[in-house]
């Protein structure tokens, strides 16, 4: 048994610290003499006043500190419990490096993208498109379903193919599992004759031309969110009407066999307009 002076020499507590801690009901004396009011502290609580001085010092709070000896009988529940602890704060750390690292990608990613969304050379554009013929599959489902209606027009055309695909949306919003989409092919007409057709589910016709507001998108299919929002921007400040279905142009994406840097994909945004209220008249 330690009297408060030895005991406070033996943990490295003051004794007005030891006081204190009784006070809070943070390190109770094991004995107190009622007569001289002197305190008292059994050897087993050493340790518990070590690692209170220990946790004080990684800023628990006194609160904190009675909670976690509350619920421990004996020094070496606290010793598993302060190990289980220190498993979680390590996992947490873990997550907490896998989440900065994540928030770094993000911005270098954000940066990049507004990098390129302000280059001259990606600016929205007016131009005259004129009709050409293609090959469509009309799809419904994932945009990115769209392959295999790629890869039945070139089944059924090969040779006729003479442009770059392109995908008509005929949905006015994003949909995730349900779009309603075209992919098309430019074809070749055989023949001045060559009539608007189909060949089983793959449509040959026209596609009209007209007035056109365009956008070169350099990114990932995923970032086109971005180039919508500027040419629908433009659209909207000159009180333009957009003609569906709207198109998206794959000047340069993943090839057969290598999927290329997505970085380097051109999408250029087609959307056909008239002045509102001019389809009316």
């Amino acid at each position: 048994m330690f009297r408060i002076g030895e005991f406070s020499k033996v943990t490295g507590l003051t004794v007005k610290t030891l006081r204190f801690y009784h006070e809070q009901g943070l390190l109770l004396p094991t004995y107190v003499d009622e007569q001289t009011g002197y305190r008292y502290y059994g050897e087993n609580q050493v340790e518990t006043a070590r690692i209170i001085t220990q946790l004080r010092a990684l800023e628990f709070s006194l609160e904190d500190i009675k909670n976690v000896l509350a619920h421990q009988e004996d020094d070496s529940d606290l010793l598993d419990y302060l190990e289980r602890q220190r498993q979680m704060m390590q996992e947490k750390a873990q997550a907490s490096r896998r989440i900065a690292r994540a928030l770094t990608k993000i911005i270098n990613h954000e940066r990049e993208a507004h990098q390129t969304m302000n280059d001259a050379n990606f600016n929205v554009e007016e131009k005259a498109i004129e009709p050409f013929w293609i090959a469509g599959v009309r799809m419904k489902g994932r945009y990115g379903d769209c392959g295999k209606g790629f890869a039945k027009i070139g089944k059924r055309f090969g040779r006729r193919i003479c442009g770059k695909p392109l995908l008509l949306h005929y949905d006015a919003e994003y949909k995730e599992t349900d779009a309603d989409f075209e992919a098309c092919m430019p074809i070749q007409r055989k023949n001045s004759s060559d009539q608007a057709n189909s060949y089983e589910d793959v449509s040959v016709r026209e596609l009209p031309g007209g007035r056109c507001v365009t956008l070169l998108h350099k990114g990932p299919y995923e970032e086109l969110g971005r180039s919508y929002e500027r040419i629908l921007a433009y659209v909207q400040q000159r009180g333009y009407e957009i003609i569906s279905p709207t198109r998206e142009v794959y000047i340069k994406g993943p090839g057969m066999i290598f999927r290329g840097n997505p970085k380097n994909y051109l999408t250029e945004i087609q959307m056909l307009v008239v002045d509102q209220g001019s389809r009316a008249s």
